[in-house]
């Protein structure tokens, strides 16, 4: 594969992206200018969406309006920042590890109303959703009719995801 020219690996955390207007920006980790991140390339890596802060590491190329990601590397979800909600408390980072992913659709998601649904292939039982979960696993949306990965354990209401992993990480 041929790489491009002049192109450097930074880390960094994402300071914001917004699938609405397709792009968003990563701030370096040795300091300088935000770094572009467009909707495409974070597609090119499996997912339509990334949660702010989340730790990322990207190959970058400079332009004439400043350094643009061209492919992301490894993104690293912040899950230490946001508390585990209170289904969740009892399973530690190694458990919810080795619990099976299983294959699944988005059903709907409301970023705003911070929760939506999902369906494990075969099974047409909804699987709750919920906006921290999401943040967890490194994600900030979903898409009606998405594929994803999910672990999943019965909550106080029901079927919920304990953790969402991209199509391409199943």
């Amino acid at each position: 594969m041929h790489e491009p020219e002049n192109t450097q690996t930074i880390s960094g955390h994402v300071k914001w992206f917004d699938p609405t207007k397709g792009f968003g920006f990563v701030v370096p980790e040795a300091g300088g200018a935000d770094i572009l991140l467009h909707a495409n390339v974070l597609r090119n890596y499996g997912q339509g969406s990334v949660a702010d802060g989340a730790g990322i590491e990207i190959e970058v190329q400079q332009t004439d309006r400043g350094l643009q990601a061209i492919r992301i590397i490894d993104i690293v979800a912040t899950a230490e920042d946001i508390p585990p909600l209170r289904d969740m408390a009892d399973y530690s980072a190694d458990d919810i590890e080795q619990m099976e992913v299983m294959p699944s659709r988005v059903k709907w998601f409301d970023k705003t109303k911070g929760f939506g649904f999902a369906n494990v292939f075969g099974d047409n039982q909804d699987v709750f959703v919920h906006v921290d979960v999401l943040r967890r696993s490194g994600l900030a949306n979903l898409m009606a009719g998405e594929a994803i990965g999910l672990r999943v354990i019965d909550g106080e209401r029901g079927r919920m995801a304990i953790d969402v992993v991209t199509w391409d990480n199943v």
